[in-house]
């Protein structure tokens, strides 16, 4: 297997550039991923009414996003791959979270408890995916292709809900008032955001296409703030002049029906925190095979699960690796760890100000909508591409169309999980609605038991030593899509 780059490295993984250098490429590694590290943090907290925490729990995505870098490049022991792995929330992990929040929230929780308990099944899963790190090897039989690609196909698909609610105004807006829900004026905003993107994509320009999302929602904004969508005034309602991280600041709570979706997407992102280390392996000129790029692999899962528990400790949500940012060292010919440590660091003082917090807290969701519609299909996509290697013999297909039967049909028709968990009733009834209410959970679950029960013809892949080709054109800061 081959361990070259299609392209020539400037820097390689421990050359140190100068600090100008250094400032610059990790200028072009922050701009690639700071949408996708807020990106969560604001559907989390516009879809569950979190309000006037969303600045603050912004900063701290990015303080910790900044933290859990610089411990990947710097590989404190045996925590961190040593290399550029961008740390930021994964979309995989959204409809868990948010379904996590609706339990709070069913009970009559406010803002504290809905985060209470988010956090504290961050914390918990993350014990799940420092443990896979240590075990992955033994993991073929239940995490191949079949089960990885029909995840990653559900999720995309049930979060293109969510995109789609925000092109249209917002869920708030759909319940409170639905006669301005779908309106012309949010239809059109949301539609000029996704024609930027798309237009940026037709540039040559490397560099335009790598920040067309950023691009879409600039001019998204520039559009909404000349219709008079944008409230400025939340920028007043900030009274901090600087973040402070606090420890368990909203509390810890836990519910086993929120804990169990969060615990499968963390197994799920463990094993393609894998390919992406693999992909930069590959542009940073490392070995892919071997005792040495084993340990590579499950130092830098182990990074993803102890950011994941710093995330929780510190009110954000659990952290994975970046794929994008790949493309950025690509692109740049710097591969150097050292500049790992100043992306950290500029995303840390980043995340001092909440005033940055706010003023994305102040975007109309029409235009978060029109970008993370192509972020969301771009996840399914990614899923979709997966399948696209698997031989569809008999069997895989009778695992698919089971698999997605199951997880589509709950996406589509929820009120049937509703209507078994109001039957069985008792806590029994709320922990299988809780989990089973979940498109990702119901077809998650059924694919590992289809593939284990009918057998998976993908016994010749190997979740840790895998191939993955590094394109040329990448889809910019999804919120790490893990193409």
């Amino acid at each position: 297997m081959s361990t070259e780059a299609n392209s020539e490295l400037i820097y390689e993984l421990n050359d140190k550039p100068s600090a100008k250098e250094s400032f610059f490429a990790a200028l072009q590694h922050v701009l690639a991923s700071f949408v996708g590290i807020i990106t969560p943090t604001l559907i989390i907290g516009g879809v569950l009414g979190l309000g006037s925490e969303i600045p603050y729990l912004i900063s701290m995505a990015l303080m910790v996003s900044g933290v859990g870098t610089i411990i990947q490049a710097k590989k404190i022991k045996s925590i961190g791959a040593g290399m550029i792995c961008v740390q930021g929330t994964s979309f995989a992990f959204l409809s868990s979270i948010l379904a996590a929040g609706f339990i709070a929230k069913a009970q009559g929780g406010g803002p504290n408890e809905i985060l209470s308990l988010i956090f504290g099944v961050t914390i918990l899963g993350a014990f799940i995916e420092i443990g896979v790190s240590q075990y992955l090897h033994k993991l073929k039989r239940v995490i191949t292709p079949i089960v990885t690609g029909t995840v990653i196909t559900i999720i995309g698909v049930s979060l293109i809900k969510v995109g789609f609610t925000d092109l249209a105004g917002g869920k708030w807006l759909m319940d409170n008032k639905p006669e301005f829900f779908g309106s012309f004026e949010n239809l059109t905003l949301g539609f000029i955001v996704m024609a930027t993107i798309i237009a940026a994509h037709k540039f040559g320009n490397q560099w335009v296409r790598l920040s067309s999302i950023v691009i879409g929602m600039i001019v998204g904004l520039v559009v909404a703030i000349f219709m008079g969508k944008v409230d400025l005034h939340l920028m007043s309602q900030v009274h901090s002049v600087v973040s402070i991280p606090v420890p368990f600041k909203y509390g810890f709570s836990f519910d086993i029906a929120a804990f169990i979706p969060i615990a499968l997407i963390y197994l799920i992102t463990a094993i393609e925190t894998s390919g992406d280390l693999t992909a930069n392996c590959i542009i940073s000129k490392q070995p892919i095979e071997g005792e040495g790029y084993i340990k590579r692999i499950k130092s830098g899962i182990l990074g993803d699960g102890v950011n994941s528990l710093i995330a929780g400790i510190f009110n954000t949500f659990p952290n994975t690796t970046f794929s994008q940012n790949n493309g950025v060292i690509q692109m740049t010919g710097i591969a150097s760890k050292y500049i790992g440590v100043w992306i950290g660091a500029i995303l840390i003082v980043l995340g001092f100000f909440p005033h940055i917090g706010a003023l994305f807290r102040a975007i109309p969701n029409s235009v978060l909508g029109g970008a993370t519609i192509i972020m969301f299909a771009t996840v399914a996509i990614a899923g979709i591409k997966i399948l696209t290697h698997i031989d569809l013999n008999r069997k895989n297909m009778m695992v698919l169309a089971v698999s997605f039967g199951v997880g589509f049909g709950v996406l589509l028709v929820p009120e049937v999980v509703n209507a078994l968990a109001a039957n069985i009733g008792g806590s029994a009834g709320k922990i299988f609605g809780s989990v089973f209410g979940s498109p990702i959970t119901a077809g998650g679950l059924t694919v590992v038991f289809m593939a284990l029960f009918l057998g998976d013809y993908s016994e010749t892949y190997d979740p840790i030593i895998q191939e993955f080709p590094i394109e040329e054109e990448l889809v910019p800061a999804t919120g790490d899509t893990k193409e």
